[in-house]
């Protein structure tokens, strides 16, 4: 990535793993020993502040990512495992691991460390204090505005994704206005919108809840896609032009393009949406797709078998690129080391292609 020379990383969320104790050594399945750095700080999972401080410096050992970070800006937001797989605000764990049952106290302290690690500039006030917020609008000129969500901080609970009315959804009411707000301002040729989680991927949260957006009903949007359909919605018919999902969490790389013919929800705008991950966890299967808002694999590459370490399957990386010219923007999906997987060339000034 950094032979590349970006002018930006784009990191969506799972910066660390707090909740990923480091073995010192992993005997992989065909006898190979895979072997780790390890720290006081990743021998437990995290729960105090200086054990989420200690997962942030425990990325910094490595001698490429301090070479990278010297070189290019990053624009960074958090998914789950900054603070614990899967979490939501208001859980209460069962999890023997953990002495902090309290899923608040512990998203609390891993905010204040990341935005120690990170310091992305967004206090606010929030009822009688301040908090630190992860979504905003980054602007590169004229050309491109990237709108970096926050699905962890205002979400409800992990549920089977079944109710007709939800208006709390995965971004919670203020964070969706503040979005169509600023997608409606915005005069950029190109609206990059980076979310930690995919739309139309489905990613359980044990036997009978749901994680992410989807949950596996094809048919109208019920739950939290209640929420993307009301914005799919907003966008088609305010004829806003450019946008692009880049998401990630899912630990593999794909293209899906969305499209109302194939759709249960068919009042929106073709679009595309570009996954590539992880950079530093183990590589797993393509999820199934949601047919709700009528999404098509157009390509993928995934590992067989759940938790493949990099020495059996390759981490994955995306490059965006927009032409000063045309306006053209390129996605390209690469494995480790470059190679190029996926191409796609998307045209400017386009209310959906």
């Amino acid at each position: 990535m950094r032979r590349l020379d970006p002018d930006f990383f784009l990191c969506s969320g799972d910066t660390i793993y707090a909740d990923g104790v480091i073995q010192p050594s992993v005997t992989l399945p065909d006898g190979r020993i895979w072997r780790n750095v390890t720290t006081p700080e990743k021998a437990k999972v995290a729960e105090t502040l200086d054990e989420y401080r200690g997962n942030f410096r425990y990325n910094l050992l490595d001698h490429n990512v301090r070479a990278f970070n010297a070189q290019v800006p990053s624009v960074v937001q958090w998914d789950d495992h900054e603070v614990r797989n899967n979490w939501y605000p208001g859980q209460i764990l069962d999890d023997a691991r953990y002495t902090e049952k309290d899923v608040d106290v512990l998203a609390a302290r891993a905010s204040r460390a990341f935005g120690e690690y990170f310091p992305v500039s967004t206090l606010h006030a929030r009822g009688e204090g301040r908090e630190r917020r992860v979504h905003r609008v980054v602007r590169y000129g004229p050309l491109l505005d990237v709108f970096v969500l926050d699905m962890r901080s205002y979400r409800n609970a992990n549920s089977p994704g079944r109710q007709a009315d939800d208006t709390t959804g995965i971004l919670g009411a203020e964070q969706l206005a503040w979005l169509k707000r600023e997608l409606a301002a915005s005069r950029a040729v190109w609206k990059v919108i980076a979310a930690d989680m995919p739309i139309g991927l489905v990613v359980t949260d044990g036997p009978a809840n749901f994680e992410a957006i989807a949950q596996g009903d094809p048919g109208a949007p019920l739950g939290r896609e209640l929420q993307i359909a009301e914005l799919l919605r907003f966008v088609k018919h305010r004829r806003i032009t450019g946008t692009v999902w880049l998401t990630a969490d899912v630990h593999h790389t794909s293209a899906q393009h969305y499209a109302p013919e194939r759709a249960a929800f068919q009042d929106f705008a073709p679009f595309w949406e570009f996954v590539s991950g992880p950079l530093a966890a183990g590589g797993f299967p393509a999820n199934a797709l949601d047919a709700t808002f009528g999404p098509e694999r157009v390509f993928v590459r995934a590992p067989e078998r759940a938790n493949l370490s990099p020495m059996e399957s390759p981490q994955y990386f995306g490059e965006v690129d927009i032409d000063g010219q045309s306006g053209e923007l390129t996605v390209r999906l690469r494995a480790e080391g470059g190679t190029v997987l996926f191409s796609k060339v998307l045209q400017p000034g386009l209310v959906g292609q």
